[in-house]
């Protein structure tokens, strides 16, 4: 059996200019949903985001390999595109078997109750595709429990409203089969170096799991939503063992939050010390773990601990209170000196709110120097898809509320004029490149790389200040 896994690309420009710039990384999801495909079958991977035509690329690739079953992920910006590329698989071919899962189809599945999608998967699919597959080849149906749901299912739109299935217990999820795809594609933008000088600032970078899901509940979040508050944790041994066999040398954790148990996190360090293993790593925490575990974070250091990524969110208390962050500003301040002190970089994420007025800018841009030298980046605060807080929205958004859940775009209405608005967020970003740690530190690259990253982040910035082009005329006036 022939079975085609596909990644859609970015459909808007902020997220093409941010995946070819900064951060791209693989498509681990497919590659955990592989890992689970028998032996005895041919599975390939299609990454859409690598291709300068993705309809085309997929067009091609459907017709010169002839799966029998295409499965595509894609969170709720890229829906629209899955079901135009699950179209025009069943134009090429009706009998093609055609599978969706990923965020969106596991919080809104309904939306994904159309004609030319068969199956819809909510959930790890790494453990049910291999069912599927299964009751493919037996001519079973396709559908079953709350896991995997048709729209042929007479009862689907009764399924399609209740609440995500309950997560596998995480040993049964299969490994990552990486050798599916061109590894030397995938990189993160690098500017963390105890050194004077860097060979390289976008180094090949793997995608590395090491736990499911959250303790909190974020209001703009739906990782609690998904994993009904729990969080799921690999072992120490598996996760080093993982490790220790993955090519490259820089590591990015992409937990939602790696730190939360202190006991597993120091003898996965414990473990990479005592085997040698000298890789590098960027992971995501919060600022009260940092606050409250700094020896931990110390100990990872020595194990390679390059960046931390921190949602700070805001410096203002009542907005943290907005966002149900369970943290406070002095938190905030405390974690910054703690990264500072151990000589980790700090890459914070600061929110901005649609209700944002001139001074509310203002005061953000002091803050950025505050945190500095760091990396500082910046979200829209948006409700996610499927959550209390999209319900509660659903009257006020002013545009596609699904191809614009991608955090850079507003799809709230703003205090400001939409053009304005963006204006002052480009210039939050232009202020926090120009205080990169590269800079400030006078860390010496390739020059190539150099004038590179100008460029890049020149035309990141440019990408920003005309977001304001892709929403609707009336909007912008």
């Amino acid at each position: 059996m022939r079975i085609l896994l596909v990644k859609p690309s970015p459909q808007l420009l902020i997220a093409k200019r941010l995946q070819e710039g900064f951060l791209h990384l693989e498509p681990l999801e497919l590659e955990i949903v592989a890992g689970g495909v028998p032996l005895e079958d041919d599975v390939e991977i299609l990454d859409l985001s690598l291709e300068e035509e993705p309809f085309q690329g997929f067009r091609g690739k459907v017709a010169s390999w002839k799966p029998q079953i295409v499965g595509f992920t894609g969170y709720s910006s890229q829906s629209g595109m899955v079901k135009e590329l699950a179209a025009a698989a069943k134009e090429h071919d009706a009998n093609i078997v055609t599978v969706v899962g990923g965020t969106h189809a596991t919080i809104i599945p309904n939306d994904y109750g159309v004609p030319a999608i068969d199956c819809i998967v909510r959930g790890e699919g790494g453990t049910v595709f291999p069912e599927i597959l299964r009751r493919y080849k037996e001519q079973q149906p396709l559908f079953f429990g709350d896991a995997v749901l048709s729209p042929q299912d007479p009862a689907f739109a009764e399924k399609a409203t209740t609440l995500p299935p309950h997560y596998p217990a995480v040993e049964d999820i299969p490994l990552a089969r990486r050798d599916l795809v061109d590894r030397s594609r995938y990189f993160c933008i690098w500017t963390s170096s105890t050194e004077k000088s860097l060979d390289t600032i976008f180094p090949r970078t793997a995608s590395f799991r090491t736990s499911i899901g959250c303790a909190f509940s974020c209001s703009f979040c739906v990782v609690h939503h998904i994993m009904h508050r729990k969080y799921l944790q690999r072992s120490p041994e598996d996760v080093v063992d993982e490790i220790e066999r993955v090519p490259e040398d820089h590591i990015y954790f992409v937990d939602d939050e790696t730190f939360l148990n202190k006991a597993r996190m120091t003898t996965v360090a414990e473990l990479l010390l005592q085997r040698g293993i000298r890789k590098k790593y960027i992971s995501w925490a919060r600022s009260d773990t940092i606050v409250k575990y700094p020896d931990l974070f110390r100990l990872w250091k020595e194990a390679g601990l390059s960046v931390v990524y921190v949602g700070l969110e805001a410096m203002v208390g009542s907005r943290l209170d907005k966002y149900k962050k369970r943290t406070n500003v002095e938190t905030n301040r405390k974690a910054i000196e703690v990264l500072r002190d151990i000589g980790i970089t700090l890459h914070a994420s600061f929110m901005v709110d649609p209700d944002f007025s001139v001074e509310d800018f203002q005061l953000l841009e002091k803050e950025i120097m505050n945190v500095c030298p760091a990396e500082v980046t910046f979200t829209v605060f948006s409700p996610s898809p499927g959550t209390e807080l999209w319900q509660q929205h659903k009257d006020d958004y002013i545009c596609d509320p699904y191809l614009f859940y991608d955090c850079m775009h507003t799809i709230l209405p703003t205090r400001l004029k939409i053009k304005r608005f963006y204006q002052h967020f480009a210039r939050l970003s232009s202020i926090a490149l120009r205080a990169n740690p590269l800079r400030v530190n006078k860390v010496r690259i390739p020059f190539k790389e150099m004038v590179r990253v100008i460029f890049l982040g020149t035309r990141f910035i440019f990408a920003l200040r005309g977001i304001y082009r892709d929403y609707p005329r009336k909007d912008v006036t």
